[in-house]
């Protein structure tokens, strides 16, 4: 397949793909007059690119993982860091729906009267300007 074709399957467009042969990423085979084709493995290699985006990886880890000599431990290294990094994204997500879920079924006329959302509000503020989420003024 040609590079139009490929990046069209995955909504990309095809300067993306360029991109990713230059950063070593991908390495589709040339026609004659030098066009691109793109082979399954292609096809797979960008699908796994995608995963790693999707991830949060940058590309330069992605490609540093895909590397075929890559240093084993410093591939678990890298895994274990960023698996870190989405454990405490996925917390704070977590946290995030729970205070959304919260305020779609407070019985608060006023949200900003609700002491659940008061405290979240006052954990968040400074640590010098910290007071008791009870006594602030309405909002």
């Amino acid at each position: 397949m040609v590079i139009g074709e490929v990046a069209a399957m995955y909504g990309l467009a095809p300067h993306v793909l360029r991109h990713w042969e230059q950063m070593g990423l991908l390495t589709p085979a040339r026609a004659a007059g030098g066009r691109r084709v793109y082979g399954p493995a292609d096809v797979t290699r960008i699908a796994l690119v995608l995963l790693a985006k999707d991830a949060g990886l940058t590309l330069d880890q992605a490609r540093h993982l895909f590397a075929e000599v890559a240093d084993k431990r410093a591939r678990s290294a890298l895994y274990r860091r960023h698996g870190h990094l989405l454990r405490s994204r996925i917390a704070a997500a977590q946290e995030s729906l729970a205070i959304v879920e919260h305020a779609a079924a407070c019985d608060a006329e006023d949200i900003t009267v609700c002491p659940r959302l008061r405290e979240k509000v006052a954990a968040r503020l400074p640590a010098g300007l910290r007071h008791d989420a009870a006594a602030w003024p309405t909002l």
